[in-house]
């Protein structure tokens, strides 16, 4: 059962990766701006009042919309959207039914579709000399 604490803990590990100082998000500095890889729920409540966040309920980045629609057929306990997320690459994660593994994998996924290509192969050569993963073969250039 992952919390709010594991996403803490496993986001603020990988390389170049900061947390907000005003709310529960965390993002890496890709260029000249924060890209956000994960960020707590803000749901709508009542729709004439503004949303609240809602600790329970992680949204993260995907790599494109194929990837989000293939989460969201995944496990609906786990992944679901809302029309706020329309046309854009993340999904919405209910922590409770997460494994601390499993959140791992999610938050780290995350991070490398927004951190920039060299931090990515750096710490991707990190865990490999750990013994911990291998290294995707790369394509031959043309």
């Amino acid at each position: 059962m992952a919390n709010q604490k594991d996403v803490r803990r496993i986001a603020t590990k990988l390389p170049g990766a900061t947390e907000a100082k005003d709310r529960f998000a965390f993002s890496v500095r890709a260029g000249a701006k924060e890209k956000g890889f994960a960020w707590v729920w803000l749901e709508r409540i009542d729709p004439k009042k503004s949303r609240v966040p809602n600790p329970e309920v992680l949204a993260i980045r995907v790599a494109d919309l194929l990837e989000k629609d293939l989460m969201l057929g995944l496990d609906k306990k786990k992944f679901f959207t809302e029309p706020h997320y329309n046309g854009f690459p993340a999904v919405l994660v209910r922590l409770p039914p997460v494994d601390a593994e499993e959140l791992k994998a999610l938050v780290t996924a995350a991070w490398r579709c927004v951190a920039p290509p060299g931090l990515v192969e750096d710490f991707e050569g990190r865990v490999t000399r750990a013994g911990r993963t291998s290294r995707r073969p790369r394509r031959p250039r043309s």
